[in-house]
């Protein structure tokens, strides 16, 4: 709306802007009109916010803040310009001009409506204390609200009647069609003799929600059926007073929380949402029984630049959380973005909450993941990517949703993500691993080593008798070594945070012979970007007998990519075998990579073992038998060094 200039210069006017600011922050008079205070804006210890109420503006030598009280209204309490405006005009009782005739005329309309829903509320709110609403009442309970939280949400029961509420406003001499025009009732149609039907309650049996607009004013409602019965949520319907895709349940408060650096959470439903402001989350907000929408994602970035989008940790939140994802592409700009929060299998907010407590949701929140990992995921989880056909699939894909981005800016950057990132994969799948430091070395300068799976049973029968006996007692039960790789993997599982200090070592175990450890292995270092650094992993629930989140989170995503089995099993034998106290994170360490170092040796060792063997087969002399005989030698030694170990 356009504002006269004279009716802004009178509000300014009538206003004291010392008395505006006076409300949020604690100011000191310095001279004459100019005041001062600590600033609202940034945190400080020394005040350096200065109020002029002669010249009409504030300022911050700290962080150049700097408005009038319009601005300062609109920053700390998350209004829009007009917003503000109609605030402090009815404080001081200056009428708001109307710009035209038909926006008087809306501007009425909508007001009429907003007074028969605000009538709706109050009286959903009173059936929820009297015998009728009982079973709502107890259900909320039972929910672990309690009665303050419910009488703050505004939370009321709708009976169970044909036209309960129909009939309370028509008491209140509340118009049939402004009561239908508002959502609260449906006029059926006609009936096929053109007798006209009665209109009747839209919300009945149903525990009810009231949603507000962003200045806190009652303009819906959403409805929980007790029972069996659906839909399970009902909401209003589309009013001239209520646009569902461009509001959100909670965004009047959390406009306020935003001002305050509170997280902007997006939860999928009402319940959530309250859980999560009583836990101190008061940014939460969720959609209105819809995916999120165009409007609903600006409202959410007016208030944060990357807002949390919070969902189920179930298929369906799954599938909630990429609809998001693939909607905000082609809206994004520079530095407005997305975080996607991934919670345990089977858990939601509320439940969460519940069951871990506000430090859980903090956890969450810090591992929450970039909107270009979900797009990766997208394309590319479960998808196999061993042929180049296959791999061209993938990053066509990719490409294609890349495309979808509108600001080229963030759609190049994107582009050099998504290519730095299929060039790590493709190149991390190459085969051919080779031991880090000194086991890949042998005197003589470097050997190339061909891997655990270029030994053919048998391959030491040819060696010389004089060395065969030694040979063959070298000849190593690789699945031995391959269940300690598979134990080195599970030992990650169980404790994820130690992936950051592992990370490389992880990356280099040999794999190539053993496909299905080399799948749970790319899925750790996937996983890996899950993990922040800092987390710690023996925090909270994990003292309390339960599995960290972080362990939960990274065994929901093997799940997802079809290696739960295999992830179980891994995590189960690194149980048996590791048992150092789980909070001694340097002696977890210490005891994976000794035995990361003992697979390494033996099979650098028999790397050994395989040249000196071709290089005796290919030229039969001493000095290539001594070669030989020096390589068995070094695979006894270790051998017996590592059983040694084992019975300490």
């Amino acid at each position: 709306m356009a504002f006269p200039p004279g009716f802004l210069d009178e509000l300014r006017a009538r206003l004291s802007l010392s008395d505006v600011v006076g409300r949020k922050v604690a100011l000191k008079r310095r001279s004459g009109s100019e005041y001062a205070g600590l600033c609202p804006f940034h945190n400080e210890k020394t005040p350096s916010f200065t109020v002029n109420d002669k010249k009409g503006f504030y300022h911050c030598f700290g962080c150049g803040e700097h408005g009038d009280a319009v601005g300062f209204v609109m920053k700390t309490e998350g209004l829009t310009f007009p917003e503000a405006v109609e605030k402090l005009a009815r404080e001081v009782n200056l009428p708001v001009p109307r710009a035209t005739p038909v926006e008087r005329e809306r501007a009425e309309r909508v007001s009429t409506l907003q007074q028969v829903v605000e009538e709706a509320a109050r009286w959903f709110q009173k059936q929820l204390r009297l015998p009728v609403g009982r079973h709502g009442l107890d259900y909320l309970r039972g929910r672990g609200l309690e009665d303050a939280t419910i009488d703050d949400f505004r939370l009321g029961f709708a009976p169970d009647s044909r036209d309960g509420l129909l009939s309370a406003l028509k008491r209140e001499g509340v118009p049939i069609d402004k009561i239908v025009e508002a959502g609260l009732a449906i006029q059926p149609e006609d009936g096929p003799q053109g007798g006209r039907r009665e209109p009747y309650d839209r919300f009945r049996g149903r525990v009810m929600f009231t949603i507000n607009d962003r200045r806190g004013r009652a303009i819906a409602f959403g409805g929980r059926v007790m029972g069996t019965g659906e839909p399970k949520y009902l909401n209003s319907p589309e009013t001239p007073l209520f646009h569902k895709g461009a509001n959100l349940y909670c965004l009047d408060r959390a406009r306020v929380a935003a001002t305050k650096d509170q997280p902007v959470i997006v939860a999928e439903g009402y319940m959530d949402v309250i859980a999560l402001h009583v836990a101190g989350f008061t940014g939460a907000v969720a959609p209105l029984g819809t995916a999120l929408t165009e409007g609903q994602l600006g409202e959410l970035w007016k208030l944060a630049d990357e807002p949390f989008l919070c969902f189920d940790g179930d298929n369906a939140g799954r599938r909630a959380a990429q609809r998001a994802a693939q909607r905000a592409l082609p809206l994004l700009r520079p530095g407005k973005s997305l975080r996607f929060v991934a919670l345990p299998a089977g858990e939601d907010p509320d439940s969460l909450l519940r069951g871990h407590g506000p430090d859980a949701v903090r956890r969450v929140l810090d591992l929450a993941r970039p909107l270009v990992d979900l797009i990766w995921d997208m394309e590319t989880e479960g998808r196999p990517a061993d042929t180049p056909e296959r791999r061209a699939s993938i990053q066509a894909a990719l490409n294609e949703r890349v495309q979808e981005i509108a600001d080229p800016v963030v759609r190049g950057y994107y582009q050099r993500d998504i290519r730095d990132r299929l060039d790590r994969t493709w190149r991390s799948e190459r085969p051919g691993w080779r031991p880090a430091g000194r086991f890949g070395q042998r005197p003589g300068g470097p050997r190339p080593f061909r891997g655990p799976g270029a030994m053919p049973p048998g391959a030491l029968q040819d060696v010389p008798a004089s060395a065969g006996t030694e040979a063959r007692r070298a000849a190593v039960d690789l699945e031995g070594y391959s269940r300690q790789i598979r134990v080195l993997l599970g030992a990650l599982i169980e404790r994820p945070a130690l992936l950051h200090v592992l990370n490389e070592e992880v990356s280099r175990l040999p794999t190539d012979s053993h496909p299905d450890l080399a799948r749970l292995q790319r899925g750790l270092l996937d996983a890996l970007a899950m993990m922040p650094l800092g987390v710690d992993p023996a925090a909270d629930d994990a003292a309390a007998g339960d599995a960290p989140l972080e362990v939960q989170l990274i065994a929901d995503h093997l799940q997802r990519n079809g290696l739960g089995p295999l992830a179980a099993t891994a995590r189960a034998k690194a149980r048996e075998l590791f048992r150092t106290d789980p909070s001694d994170s340097e002696a977890w360490v210490a005891q994976w990579r000794r035995t990361a170092d003992h697979v390494a040796r033996h099979l650098g060792n028999m790397a050994e073992v395989r040249q000196a063997k071709e290089e005796l087969a290919r030229e039969p002399t001493e000095e290539n038998a001594e070669r030989l005989r020096a390589a068995l030698d070094r695979v006894r030694r270790d051998a017996a060094q590592e059983a040694l170990e084992g019975n300490r």
